[in-house]
């Protein structure tokens, strides 16, 4: 994530403000495009730690057909109704298959981490219920732009 945001410094959040918005918020839109150059954006529930945003994708979806075909993926975070209330995250890059697909409950050293999370922000438990319908796209973003107008004072 080295990539400078170059528009907005004043409504930039900081590493810190970004990655505690992220950890909060629970539902993210995900942009894919098709081989044919035809997009597709759907929500999702993810995770952060910090890094890498976790998707937790049906493996019989539009978008984890997309990302097979091209990896490209963009996801947003926002939230707001009134102008000077809008804040959010844009994460761009790559998207990376982790672990087996569809995920049966292996044990997989990197999806530690996201699991637990993913159970206690989303079910309330300490170990994810695997459904052999979904597996896990990691996302570790080339670029983040981010925004929080609640940061003008002029608005």
């Amino acid at each position: 994530m080295s990539v400078t945001q170059r528009r907005g410094r004043r409504i930039m959040m900081t590493d810190a403000e970004r990655d505690a918005y992220l950890t909060g918020r629970r539902t993210c839109r995900v942009a894919t495009v098709s081989a044919e150059g035809r997009p597709h954006v759907g929500a999702l529930w993810f995770v952060w730690d910090g890094t890498s945003l976790w998707l937790y994708s049906l493996t019989r979806s539009l978008r984890w057909a997309q990302l097979r075909q091209n990896p490209g993926i963009a996801v947003v975070v926002d939230d707001g109704v009134e102008y000077g209330e809008l804040r959010g995250v844009e994460l761009t890059g790559q998207a990376e298959f982790v672990g087996e697909v569809p995920r049966t409950g292996e044990d997989h050293a990197e999806l530690g981490t996201p699991e637990l999370l993913f159970a206690k922000k989303y079910f309330g438990l300490e170990t994810l219920p695997h459904d052999s319908r979904h597996a896990w796209i990691r996302l570790t973003p080339e670029a983040v732009t981010s925004w929080d107008f609640r940061k003008l004072t002029d608005v």
